[in-house]
């Protein structure tokens, strides 16, 4: 499960949208607690894709990993740094269920003011996150 983990992680931070799309399963559901909706895979692509092109120095910090029966548990802290912002720091909490071996579902919780100036950001952006994503499964990488 931590090679799993550790591979999801690692193409998030390089917006490596063939390995994320590889991990997930292709009807999974990443719900998060800021705005209390589930999101495709593909839309979730769509929003890593950008938070990689936009973040710089983009990593995660203080993991706490624990495997449970269903897939596993991480909290860490999101640190990277924001244009025009300066360093961002988001302590998040993810559960996160595997069946054989992908990604079926995401419950994440963010602290919501610690992502305040990144929801700024993206609102300004919109049109870079709408931009559909394709895995090289289905084309070219938009």
């Amino acid at each position: 499960m931590d090679d799993l983990a550790d591979s999801f992680f690692a193409a998030v931070c390089g917006g490596d949208v063939d390995t994320l799309t590889e991990l997930y399963a292709p009807d999974a559901r990443i719900w998060h607690n800021e705005d209390g909706r589930e999101q495709t895979v593909r839309e979730n692509l769509r929003v890593l894709r950008w938070l990689a092109r936009t973040l710089e120095n983009f990593r995660y910090e203080d993991i706490r990993r624990h495997a449970l029966p269903t897939g596993f548990a991480q909290q860490h802290v999101l640190r990277a740094v924001l244009p025009g912002h300066g360093l961002l720091e988001v302590p998040a909490a993810l559960f996160v269920r595997v069946t054989d071996g992908r990604i079926t579902r995401i419950d994440e919780y963010v602290d919501s003011a610690a992502i305040a100036p990144l929801l700024a950001k993206s609102a300004g952006a919109e049109r870079d996150i709408a931009t559909p994503v394709a895995s090289t499964t289905e084309g070219t990488v938009a």
